[in-house]
Parts: structure tokens; C-alpha cells; sequence
């Protein structure tokens, strides 16, 4: 079945209430374990019905934010999606108290029941008002930035398209783009730092009603965070500024040189040859073809799984008015499906989404064929974007049939972007840190702080007097820091993880896909550590990883540019 075609029906939220009721009733009343573990997986069929309707709805409102219908569900659901959190907190609940609990365990893994026990620690009743509100606040900075209607070299662009322009070779371009992004968001400056401003009130409001100091341990616990803590973190953005800054800032250095730029400003940061950046030889349904054979060559599992989500149509590629910034996989539980959407803007990124949340949708539709339990389809997000990152490694044989003679071209802009991407990704998380541990201080203070930290772990942005940005405002445009607060940390963890594959690759590429694939089809079962633990990966929180991962990719790296 199409994607099209699936069926969307909104939550009855009585009819749910009235079922978690009855069934948490039962499970209170079981008597035989047999008969309890078979209740267990029935509500979660349900639950994965409830999944899919919500989760279809937001695919779609996100294709389309200017759909009345799918606008009015959206906003159901932020109503209301928190009672249907309570309800499954309550069933969480039922479990954890069993008479049969070890028994449940032995059935659905001592992890499950980590992740349930964390759940009880970041939920209550007493909060719904305060998610609610959660919701609203980040649904409204989400349509404010996919308003944009930019005017430029006689077109209208979103927020996406103008990322074009700030590739191209002409600098006059380049400038003038970055301007009219400016332009954009410059008016909307205080709005939105008022919209993080009562989303960080409210997630300190609701950290303080459970029990919390601040939002950090809270936040952490949102994100099931089982096996590290914010100071193993602390430390790890450390490593991240110890030893990986200083080759970022040669790296900088050899595209000013690339470029002819001495004077190098933030517009420039864009382009990485003189000549122009790859780009993928083709339109998106060309790109979608040479993905599909791509896929087809990797592996027979791949094969499978890439031909089903093109002849399902799970995949909405194309940047169109009104629909959502950015990309993402999400995934259907009802049809075994997910679902990839992208914003193609005739750039290379273009190739990282078919790589990068292909990775995300293998994972998920291969762990699910196992990994009966909705809360288990994916791990949690820091071990989520390890699949993505790699497959975007694994990808490089194909690579050439996206981008022809750009091909050296582009790996060296890829390599190169996943380092430089780290030291950005821990100034986000160290800002995050920054901003939920003095909750109370003014938003100059907050803007001041952002500064200080960007400057820090990217010491070559020169802002070239644009007064936006040394006012400390980049960071508005970074959907992470408003919806999913300490997740961005995740990807720079992930890019670790992957560059040890791609290290693995090099060396054999059979023992490195083995490994991988096993990884994929673990999904959820295990945490951020036991997963790396049980394919023996790299953990990027051991000191001198970053230091190894550093010396070993570096001559790779000098040999690409010497190809």
C-alpha cells in the first residue's frame, strides 16, 4: 500500500482512556504470567495503532503546514498527546508493580524495563498542562521558519532553497544570500528568543514539579539516558575541544586556501572549491534511481528494504511552499513503513539525506521484523544517528553515480564536514547546558553566552560586522535547541561511532558491514554503551578516543585531497 493511501483516522481519546483502563485492570489482576505477557503485547499492537495514526498525521502536516485539516490535528495533538502520555505512564506503571515483573523481564529484557522505570521519573499528571503548552510553543517556532518567502535571483525561496546561494562561486552571491536570510529573521529576533524563552520556563517549571533542580537531569531522562551522565559528557566535548578544534581550524584553513579567500567571512563557509561544490548529477527522481541501484548492490537486505519504501512512495523528497524545514525518518508501526522526508535543493545534501535517513529507516524496518515493542523500533537517539552517519560511509563506492568527475570532490567535503560538524554539535549541547542550569538569566545573557561558546569551538566564524549573528543569534535557526533539547550532542557522539566504521570499511569491508548490520537489527534492546559493547564499537566518552579517531582519520583525509 502507498503511503497515500493509508488511512488516517484521528485518536479517539475516550476510547483510549477506557481501553488503558480496563487493560491496566487486568494487568493488575493477572494471575497467570502467560496470560499477562500476552496482554502486554496486545496493548502494545494498540498502542502501535495509536502510533501510527498520530505519526501519519505529522508527516503530513510537516509536508504541508498550510493544510487546514492536517493544521487542526496537528494542534489535537498537541492537546492532547500529553493524556495519551499519562495513559501509557500509567501502563508502565502496572508492569514495573507486577508480582510478575522478573518474568516480564526475562520476556522483553531488562532494558525495557530501564526505559520504563526512567519514564515514571519524567511524567506525571501534575505536567500535562505544562507539554501541552511544550508542544504549542515548538509547533509555532516550526511554522514561523516554514512562513519564509525569501526574494531572490527573481524567485521565492524557503529557508532551504536559499541554501543554494550560499554555495555558489560568485561571493557576491554568497554575501547577498546570507543578507536576505538575515533579512528574514531579523525582524522575528525577539519573537522567537521569546519562544525559547517561556520553552525554557516551562521545561524548568515541569523539571522543579518532579523533583528535579533544573531541566538537565530531566532533560537527560527524556532522552532515556541509561549509562552517562552530563559530566561524562562535560568531559567528552573537552576531548571534542582538545583535539579535534585544532584540525577543524587547518581544515578551515585549506578551503580559504581552496577558495582564494583570505579575508574569510561566514558567507564563505559555504563554498569548497573554487570552481564550485559537488553536486548530484541529476533531478530528484534520477537521484531516487541511482539510490535504488545503489541499495540493490550494498546487500541483499538493502535491496529489500529500499525497493519496498520506493514502491510504497515512502520517501517525499522535494522542497514545496509550506512545507517543513529540514529532514528526518520517522516510522509507521501499522504498515512496517518509514518514511523519509527531505527538502532537495539541487545540493549535495541532496545524497546525505538518501544516505543519511536511509540509514535511520534500514535500522528501523530491519530491527522491527524482530523487535516486537514499539518503544524498542529504534534505540535511543545517540545510538539512532550512529546507523544514519554510517550508512552515509558505507555509501562511498556508489558515490561516483551520484557526482561522476565530483566524486573526489565530494568525499573530501563530506570527510571534511563530519569533523568540522563535531565541534559545532558540542557548542550547541555546551550552550543547552548553559541555558537550563541558569534558567532564570536574562535573554541578553543568554545570547552573550551563545557567543562566547561559538567562538570557542569555532574560532575562524567572522561575522564580518553582521550585527544578527554577533548578537548572538545563530543558534535561533537550529530546530534541535527548541524541540529536543540536549538531543543535538547525540549526532556529534553518533559521528564518532561512524568514523570508526569508515575506519573499519577501509580495512575490511565484510567484518565492518557484519558489524553494522547486527547493529541495526538490535534496534532498542540494549543502551548507548551495551550496544557498542555487544558489536565492541568505539566509546567516545573513554579519554583519548578523540585524540586516536583524530591521528587515524587525518591521513585519510590528507590522502583525498592529494587524489
Amino acid at each position: 500500500m502507498k503511503f497515500c493511501d493509508y488511512v488516517y483516522k484521528r485518536v479517539d481519546v475516550e476510547a483510549v482512556k477506557d481501553f488503558f483502563e480496563k487493560s491496566i485492570a487486568s494487568i493488575n489482576g493477572a494471575d497467570d504470567v502467560k496470560v499477562l505477557i500476552s496482554l502486554i503485547k496486545d496493548i502494545n499492537l494498540y498502542r502501535d495503532e495509536i502510533s501510527s495514526m498520530i505519526t501519519i498525521c505529522s508527516i503530513r502536516h510537516s509536508i504541508n503546514t498550510n493544510d487546514e485539516f492536517y493544521d487542526k490535528e496537528n494542534e489535537f495533538y498537541d492537546e492532547y498527546g500529553p493524556v495519551i502520555s499519562s495513559l501509557e505512564t500509567k501502563f508502565f506503571k502496572s508492569i514495573l508493580e507486577s508480582k510478575f515483573r522478573n518474568e516480564i523481564e526475562n520476556e522483553f529484557g531488562s532494558h525495557w524495563i530501564k526505559l520504563l522505570e526512567l519514564q515514571q521519573k519524567t511524567f506525571s499528571d501534575e505536567i500535562i498542562e505544562d507539554l501541552t503548552m511544550e508542544n504549542k510553543l515548538v509547533s509555532k517556532y516550526s511554522k514561523i521558519l516554514a512562513s519564509a518567502q525569501i526574494e531572490f535571483d527573481g524567485k521565492i525561496n524557503n529557508l532551504s532553497q536559499m541554501g543554494v546561494y550560499q554555495q555558489s562561486t560568485d561571493r557576491f552571491i554568497r554575501k547577498n544570500a546570507a543578507l536576505k536570510i538575515v533579512e528574514f529573521l531579523e525582524p522575528l529576533e525577539n519573537e522567537l528568543n521569546e519562544i525559547y524563552d517561556s520553552l525554557v520556563k516551562v521545561r524548568t517549571k515541569m523539571a522543579q514539579k518532579l523533583g528535579y533542580k533544573n531541566y538537565v537531569e530531566l532533560g537527560y531522562a527524556r532522552l532515556s539516558r541509561t549509562d552517562y551522565n552530563s559530566e561524562m559528557v562535560a568531559n567528552y566535548r573537552k576531548q571534542v575541544y582538545d583535539s579535534l578544534v585544532p584540525l577543524c581550524k587547518d581544515i578551515i584553513s585549506s578551503q580559504m586556501e581552496r577558495i582564494n579567500v583570505k579575508d574569510f567571512k561566514f558567507y564563505d563557509l559555504g563554498l569548497q572549491f573554487l570552481d564550485g561544490n559537488p553536486k548530484p548529477k541529476g533531478n530528484s527522481a534520477e537521484l531516487l534511481s541511482i539510490a535504488q541501484n545503489m541499495y540493490s548492490c550494498m546487500s541483499e537486505e538493502t535491496k529489500e528494504f529500499f525497493d519496498y519504501m520506493v514502491e510504497n512512495e515512502l520517501l517525499d523528497l522535494e522542497t514545496k511552499p509550506g512545507k517543513r524545514g529540514g529532514g528526518y525518518c520517522t516510522y509507521i508501526p501499522k504498515y512496517n513503513a518509514p518514511f523519509i522526508f527531505s527538502n532537495f535543493n539541487g545540493t549535495s545534501g541532496d545524497v546525505d539525506v538518501l544516505t543519511h535517513e536511509a540509514g535511520h529507516a534500514f535500522q528501523v524496518y530491519t530491527a522491527a521484523k524482530s523487535v516486537r515493542n514499539p518503544d524498542l523500533y529504534f534505540p535511543t537517539m545517540d545510538s539512532c544517528e550512529i546507523h544514519s552517519m554510517s550508512m552515509e560511509f558505507f555509501s562511498y563506492p556508489w558515490i561516483g553515480d551520484f557526482f561522476k568527475e565530483d566524486e573526489k570532490k565530494y568525499k573530501q567535503n563530506h570527510l571534511s564536514g563530519a569533523l568540522t560538524f563535531i565541534p559545532y554539535g558540542v557548542a550547541v549541547d555546551e550552550f543547552q547546558h548553559y541555558v537550563y542550569e541558569n534558567y532564570d538569566c536574562a535573554i541578553i545573557d543568554r545570547k552573550n553566552k551563545w557567543r562566547e561558546i561559538e567562538k570557542k569551538y569555532t574560532p575562524y566564524k567572522d561575522y564580518d560586522g553582521v550585527e544578527y549573528y554577533e548578537r548572538g543569534n545563530l543558534w535561533l535557526r537550529q530546530h534541535h535547541i527548541f524541540s529536543s533539547p540536549f538531543y543535538y550532542i547525540d549526532y556529534t557522539l553518533a559521528q564518532v561511532c561512524a568514523l570508526k566504521f569508515y575506519l573499519l570499511d577501509n580495512e575490511n569491508h565484510e567484518k565492518a558491514w557484519e558489524k553494522y548490520y547486527k547493529l541495526c537489527k538490535l534496534g532498542g534492546t540494549k543502551s548507548f554503551l551495551n550496544l557498542l559493547k555487544a558489536v565492541d564499537l568505539v566509546n567516545p566518552f573513554v579519554p583519548g578516543t578523540i585524540d586516536k579517531i583524530v591521528s587515524e582519520i587525518t591521513p585519510i583525509l590528507n590522502r583525498i585531497i592529494q587524489e
